[in-house]
This record gives structure tokens, C-alpha cells and sequence, in this order.
């Protein structure tokens, strides 16, 4: 804490900084970070590389997002300890390197290694740094800042994705792996330098904080019904986005019918909406709550997965229901970090908040293996969602019965 203290403080050459600056670095970083999103664009090319199945070409993606969620439970102590900055560095490292050496896989297994796990650590470490940073400078207006600086991972994609279809065609999807990690790295480095922590005793707009009755330690607010709800509906909520995320671009091809340039330019129109998700939903819950929020993202998700499975064949309703369903996902990424200060304080945030996104994780995973599975063993995407909307269901019922605040 003494580090972090310092770290908070001390010269660094970016003293007097507007707060909102540091929205606009978490962007930026999160610009980088969040291109894991476009990643279905590598893996017709990828299948077409190496011979391999749809089941394979999405491990590294699946390994990726796990152990982003990993690296978040582990950074978020790392980040109080030793401040934003350094623990934002070595992060924005790792994401070049996991990039940069992927480049040379010889196969899919030894892209999991370098992607997956070495570029999913490094994005877990980075990600809860503009996170705590934001959060911190912003006690009025938590998730909506919070919200905006995530926009950048949910909108990623956006310019991302016909970046990496041009590089594809112009020198091969590994090739592409190694020029876009080098850009990451130098970007998420220019990022991360002025990141701080506002001085002791900081207040917005002149209002003094008090402490919170509902500030739990770790321990306590494991032990709370409300931490079994959110953390479940943030995996249910986790698990439908991210198993259409991982499918949008092959699903658009073999379903939709779309040209492979149209289907990768699809995948950029729902990053935009990914990206809009997180600021919307951070106002809403910051005017309304994390409950009322959690409700109106499940509908919308049972909405968009009745839509794919029964017309996914037109593109009119393709674009509809991914776009909402990556709408939805962005929307869980702003709901959940809003959610744990309201129900469980601030005082220990960076720590409860690496516990709740563990969630993400366990979605992650759970996802990506059954959208494949199902892939493989029917022969179409349509089957991912018929599960989808059993579990949108489930968790609007969940989020009724269960995300109400609760005492330390």
C-alpha cells in the first residue's frame, strides 16, 4: 500500500492532469486489450493453415479469455500494492510479447501457449489498472466512467477487424499476429505511463466521502447471498455474449450467407455496439441499479438468441441479434464493476472486484466449448441457441430473487 501510496503521488511528469484524461488512457488501453474480440476473424484462416477443426481454432481464444479473468483475480492486490503504472507496464508487455511471439506457432497447440496464456495473463494484469484508476478518480460517477474507459476493449474491434482481414490477405494470419503486437505494445506502453491514483484525500465536486456500511473485505462478501447472485449472473451473462462473440464472423459465413469481407465487417459494426454497451449500462445502473439493469440485459439477450435461432439465415435479423448480444455483453462488463461498489463497498475494491470477474472466466470457457461442441456435432451455429435462452432466462429470474445490497 506504501508503494501505491507513492506511486499515487509522486512526480512522474504528468501531475495536474484532467481526471477525464485518464478515462481517455483507460480507452486507449483498452483499445489494445480488447482486440481479442475480433479474433473469429483468424479462424477460417487459421482452419484453412493447418487443417484443423472449429472445435480447435477456437482454443486460443477460449485459453485467452480464461486466463484474462486469471490474470484480473491475481493483478488486483499487485495494482494497490505497487500502483497503476508499473502494474500497467509489465502488463502492456506481456500483451506485445503473447502477440508478437504468436506470430511464429507452428501449430494451434503452441498458439494457445503464446496467445492464449502469455497474451490473456497480460491483458488480466492491464485491464484493472484503468479500471482502479477511473474508479477512484470518479466516486460520483462510477459507471458511467468506469463504462466509457471500457469502451475502448468493447470497441476494439471496430477498427481492429478490417485491420486484421487487410493484413490476413496481405501476409497471413501469423504475420498479422506479430505486426499487431507490436503496435499493442508500444501504444499500451504510451498509455500506462501517466497512469495514478488521485492524492489522499481526494473528493468530487466537493463532496466529502464517507464510509460505507456496506464496505466488505474479501472474506465477508464472500460469504453474501448477493455475491452468489452477481457472480452467477455475470457468468450467465458472460457465457451467452461470449459464445456469440466467438462465432459471429463463421456463423455469418455458413449461416447468413455472407462474403468473407462482409462477415468481418459485421464483426466491427457489433464491436461498436460492444463498446456502446459499457457506458450505457454504467449510467443505468448508476440512475437506477445494478438489479434493474441485470433484468433489461437479460430480456434483451432472450430477445436476440429467439431472433438467431428461428431467422439467423437473414442478414437483416444476423446483424440484429449479434449486435445485441455484443450490446449485452458490453453492458455486463460496465454492470459488474458498478455492482461490486454498490453492494459491497469501495474500501476494498480492487480485491472484490478481481473476485467477481472470475466470472468472466468461468463464461468464457463454458462458452467457447459448447459453441463449438455444438458446432461440430450438429454441423451449425444454430445450435448454440436454444442453451442461450434457457440461460437468459434463468439468470433474469436470478437477478430478480438475488442482487439486492447488503450490510457488512
Amino acid at each position: 500500500m506504501k508503494r501505491a501510496a507513492m506511486d499515487s503521488v509522486s512526480s512522474n511528469g504528468f501531475e495536474g492532469l484532467s481526471r477525464w484524461t485518464y478515462v481517455g488512457l483507460g480507452f486507449l488501453i483498452n483499445l489494445c486489450a480488447g482486440a481479442v474480440y475480433a479474433y473469429s476473424v483468424f479462424r477460417k484462416p487459421l482452419e484453412e493453415l493447418w487443417g484443423i477443426r472449429a472445435t480447435q481454432s477456437g482454443l486460443p481464444f477460449l485459453v485467452f479469455l480464461a486466463m484474462f479473468a486469471l490474470g484480473m483475480a491475481g493483478a488486483g492486490k499487485a495494482v494497490e500494492r505497487w500502483g497503476p503504472r508499473r502494474v500497467g507496464l509489465v502488463g502492456g508487455a506481456m500483451v506485445g510479447a503473447g502477440w508478437i511471439l504468436a506470430g511464429f506457432s507452428p501449430n494451434i497447440a503452441v498458439l494457445t501457449v503464446l496467445y492464449g496464456v502469455l497474451g490473456g495473463l497480460g491483458v488480466g494484469v492491464v485491464y484493472g489498472c484503468p479500471i482502479a484508476v477511473v474508479g477512484r478518480w470518479f466516486p460520483d460517477r462510477r459507471g458511467l466512467a468506469v463504462g466509457l474507459a471500457l469502451a475502448g476493449f468493447g470497441a476494439s474491434a471496430l477498427l481492429v477487424a478490417p485491420l486484421m482481414n487487410a493484413l490476413i490477405h496481405a501476409y497471413g494470419p501469423l504475420r498479422t499476429f506479430t505486426l499487431l503486437g507490436i503496435a499493442f505494445f508500444a501504444l499500451m506502453t504510451l498509455g500506462a505511463l501517466p497512469l495514478r491514483f488521485p492524492p489522499t484525500g481526494f473528493t468530487a465536486n466537493g463532496s466529502a466521502r464517507t464510509a460505507s456500511a456496506r464496505d466488505h473485505t474479501r472474506g465477508s462478501m464472500l460469504r453474501t447471498r448477493a455475491f452468489a447472485a452477481l457472480w452467477t449472473t455475470f457468468t450467465l451473462g458472460c457465457l451467452a455474449g461470449l459464445m456469440a462473440i466467438g462465432i459471429a464472423a463463421p456463423f455469418g459465413r455458413e449461416v447468413a450467407h455472407l462474403t468473407p469481407g462482409l462477415s468481418a465487417g459485421a464483426v466491427s459494426v457489433f464491436a461498436l455496439f460492444n463498446g456502446l454497451g459499457r457506458p450505457a449500462f454504467g449510467w443505468l445502473t448508476d440512475r437506477r441499479s445494478p438489479r434493474e439493469a441485470a433484468l433489461l440485459s437479460f430480456a434483451l439477450i432472450l430477445l436476440a438468441a429467439l431472433l438467431l435461432e428461428f431467422e439467423g439465415r437473414y442478414p437483416v435479423v444476423y446483424f440484429l441479434g449479434f449486435a445485441l448480444l455484443w450490446f449485452n455483453l458490453g453492458g455486463w462488463l460496465a454492470i459488474a464493476p458498478a455492482a461490486t461498489a454498490t453492494l459491497f463497498g469501495t474500501a476494498h475494491y480492487a480485491e472484490n472486484y478481481g473476485v467477481v470477474f472470475t466470472a468472466y472466466g468461468v463464461g468464457a470457457i463454458l462458452g467457447n466449448v459448447l459453441s463449438g461442441i455444438l458446432r461440430d456435432l450438429t454441423g451449425s451455429y444454430l445450435a448454440v441457441f436454444p442453451p442461450v435462452i434457457g440461460l437468459a432466462a434463468a439468470g433474469f429470474v436470478l437477478a430478480w430473487v438475488g442482487l439486492k445490497p447488503q450490510e457488512a
